[in-house]
């Protein structure tokens, strides 16, 4: 194939004599090119009075853009820089350098760069908001980085992973930016947040999106009252929570709760009736919405599934050099996440929505 470009450029085939050629040959050059099927040895033309560039092969490139993706695969995928090597070794039989899996990422990077502040489409009733605390390096210490993510049920009932940024810590001033953020990027239609009790997330959501309701996550709500109970009476505990949340109606649920709250005082569990006593109402906002999305939207479970493959992938290396180290890897993650069949499948059927609120209007 370069020989063919090389008489196409030539307009003539080598040693043929012609009036209509319009370069002539000068040896040609050896390079190597790294392929999926092991390493390959070019016998790239050289032209007299043209440069030869090739359509094939990108100039100055060495490896096939196959090996390069696989490289960048296997490196989101969680195999730590010094396994790539290895792998590359027997793979191809020779190992690529930390460095060029570095330049490798700083292109995909500035993908996701723009993946991050893409412009947010239509409606996003659901929105579940979470935040992951890593490790970093700084100054010879270590020392903890936060980041806030937001993943949403849009009007067509299909999940999206609205954003993640980098907070110094889960306060309410890296919330209120980060919503802020989502709102400058077009997040509207929000009717239930959905998260943990962090006080300056429920400040700062109520403050940026004041018409939705906000749902305390049930599952942390459980382990905050598992905080104050024996190891022995956890099981028994832990029944009587959940027959709380298995009610058909939210009155119903209130009178479980009452209960609950009386049977744990006879129990001289009394911090942790006190905590189900003024917080339980926080964990039954789902009541509002239809009977078929009540399991999940109750909890925070869809993206501490998320989370979890985060950790998974940053486990691999530890300790970060820096924050923007730590978003750029995450970041990747979940991007990688949203172009699978996560984002394509429909998780909630959002007519019901509507049926419920004219069904509730009526009533």
């Amino acid at each position: 194939m370069l020989e063919a470009e090389a008489d196409r450029l030539c307009n003539a085939g080598r040693y043929e004599r012609s009036e209509a050629r319009r370069d002539t040959r000068a040896g040609s050059y050896e390079r190597k090119l790294q392929t999926s099927a092991g390493e390959v040895q070019l016998k790239v033309p050289k032209l007299r009075q043209q440069t030869f560039e090739t359509a094939i092969i990108e100039r100055y490139r060495r490896r096939e853009s196959s090996v390069e993706e696989a490289l960048i695969e296997m490196y989101l995928a969680g195999v730590s820089v010094r396994r790539v090597e290895d792998i590359t070794e027997a793979l191809w039989g020779s190992r690529v350098s930390p460095s060029t899996v570095s330049n490798l990422n700083q292109k995909i990077y500035q993908q996701i760069d723009v993946w991050r502040n893409r412009p947010i489409a239509g409606a996003h009733p659901y929105l579940y908001l979470d935040g992951i605390v890593l490790k970093r390096s700084w100054a010879g210490e270590v020392r903890n980085i936060s980041l806030l993510v937001a993943i949403s049920v849009n009007d067509e009932g299909y999940r999206e992973i609205l954003g993640i940024v980098e907070g110094a810590k889960e306060d309410k001033a890296g919330w209120s930016a980060f919503l802020k953020h989502l709102k400058e990027r077009g997040l509207a239609g929000v009717q239930l947040v959905i998260s943990d009790a962090c006080q300056g997330l429920v400040e700062s959501a109520a403050e940026f999106y004041p018409e939705a309701r906000w749902q305390r996550c049930t599952v942390h709500f459980y382990r905050n009252v598992f905080s104050h109970v024996p190891v022995p009476k956890l099981r028994e505990v832990a029944l009587m929570l959940k027959a709380i949340h298995a009610q058909e109606s939210r009155q119903t649920a209130r009178q479980k709760a009452d209960e609950v709250i009386a049977k744990l005082r006879a129990m001289r569990l009394g911090k942790a009736a006190e905590l189900v006593e003024h917080a339980v109402g926080e964990t039954l906002a789902y009541y509002a919405f239809p009977e078929e999305h009540w399991r999940r939207i109750r909890t925070n479970n869809p993206l501490e599934r998320l989370m979890r493959e985060i950790r998974r992938r940053t486990r691999v290396v530890g300790a970060f050099p820096d924050g923007q180290s730590a978003l750029n890897l995450a970041a990747a993650r979940l991007r990688h996440i949203a172009g699978t069949r996560w984002s394509t499948k429909r998780y909630l059927n959002m007519k019901l929505i509507e049926q419920h609120t004219l069904a509730t209007q009526i009533a």
